[in-house]
């Protein structure tokens, strides 16, 4: 196999991987199906928060591990991981034992996986496509809900949740695992395939980045406001992605919209993968400004959605929007800092995501116990999209002069 093809196939890997590891989206489908069985609304919820903050501090560890023992060994952690915790689950009675076996055991599988596979995918290509890898990377994750969400309201209705749960936890272990045994580094002192130019054309010049340490990163100013930006937009858009069909039925009177779910799921993956080609061609930072001014300009209009039309309008656009984070963030990262360290910076960036997830909730409930509806969490994340628009406009690459100097003092 040529190391073409290789880069190719762990791209492939990489995505399939992550339609496996989208296995968090489909949760809502359980959440339902445990509230009809007699579980509170809080129970059948806690599994997915502790999952989601599980996610968030196993990427961390995981960028750390990868970049030090490479990605295939933490990888095929992950997977199984992931699948053993929804095996687990279907053994599992109390809501107590649920928060560890899906909310834990599979949590910390999906952000162990998770962490791995841009990392290893980017190093494969030539970096002007750092954009795309990314973009598709972020994809596989994204388009998980497609399938999966019906997939288990089926499997929910024919065997059971218990069923459910170990039947998908299976497919993670048949499928996942062994792609997940196709991953790895390029070997030392391989160059990726330059891309292709017309005749007569130069190729395409990019930038060496630096390979900077996470903790010479911190001392750049760049790093904060990357994490201010990447917290207030994953805010904005995990508001939306959490609350569109209380908010259909509140705004426009559509109580059966669950459709709009499905509608963010593709839109949201959709985003990923343009926006990751579009940055190759202008550059991250103003593929975000234009995200950051799109988002901001839907959320000044959004209280206005009133109908099903107009909502979905704003679904899509709030979807493209926050698609654009996940696929721009990671390349930028690597941009500005390098690959060889990207699994760990990229980690310590990505705690601001967690962030943002909890500012979003707090502005629901804020909104809800002050206004009485969804217009001041509207108005609040339009001001975090300004800010965002703000901070855009002023954040360069870091100078190469300044981190050495940065790392000369670490």
């Amino acid at each position: 196999m040529s190391k073409i093809d290789k880069a190719k196939s762990i791209l492939l890997a990489g995505f399939c991987i992550n339609l496996c590891l989208g296995i968090l989206y489909a949760w809502s489908v359980f959440n339902k199906a445990l509230v009809t069985q007699g579980w509170s609304a809080a129970e059948a919820s806690a599994p997915y928060a502790t999952a989601t903050i599980t996610f968030s501090i196993c990427l961390l560890v995981a960028g750390i591990l990868q970049d030090r023992m490479g990605p295939r060994k933490i990888l095929i952690l992950g997977t199984v991981l992931t699948g053993l915790g929804l095996i687990a689950s279907g053994f599992v009675e109390s809501p107590m034992i649920l928060n560890i076996t899906f909310g834990v055991i599979t949590g910390a599988g999906i952000g162990f996986g998770y962490a791995c596979l841009a990392p290893s995918a980017m190093k494969w290509f030539h970096s002007s496509k750092k954009g795309m890898v990314n973009g598709l990377i972020a994809a596989g994750f994204g388009l998980a809900a497609i399938y999966l969400a019906p997939l288990t309201s089926m499997l929910i209705t024919n065997v059971g949740i218990e069923t459910a749960f170990m039947i998908l936890g299976a497919g993670v272990l048949v499928i996942a695992v062994p792609l997940a045994c196709t991953i790895n580094n390029p070997p030392a002192g391989y160059t990726p395939e330059e891309p292709k130019t017309k005749e007569g054309e130069a190729p395409k010049a990019v930038k060496k980045s630096n390979d900077i340490s996470w903790k010479v990163m911190l001392k750049t100013p760049q790093f904060y406001s990357l994490w201010v930006m990447y917290a207030f937009a994953a805010s904005v858009g995990l508001m939306i992605i959490g609350n569109i069909t209380n908010i259909a039925s509140v705004q426009a009177n559509l109580p059966n919209a669950v459709y709009l779910a499905s509608l963010l799921a593709i839109f949201n993956s959709g985003g990923r993968v343009a926006a990751g080609i579009l940055s190759d061609k202008i550059g991250g930072i103003r593929t975000l400004l234009l995200a950051f001014i799109l988002q901001g300009i839907n959320m000044v209009l959004f209280a206005t959605f009133d109908s099903e039309f107009t909502l979905i309008i704003g679904t899509a656009v709030a979807a493209v929007g926050y698609g654009t984070l996940l696929a721009v963030f990671p390349s930028i990262t690597a941009e500005y800092y390098g690959l060889k360290n990207y699994g760990t910076n990229y980690g310590v960036l990505y705690t601001s995501w967690g962030i943002g997830g909890a500012i979003g909730a707090a502005i629901v409930g804020y909104s809800m116990t002050n206004g009485g509806g969804y217009n001041l969490a509207y108005t609040i994340s339009a001001a975090m999209m300004g800010v965002c628009i703000f901070l855009a406009f002023f954040t360069k690459p870091v100078k190469v002069a300044a981190t050495e100097e940065a790392q000369a003092t670490a």
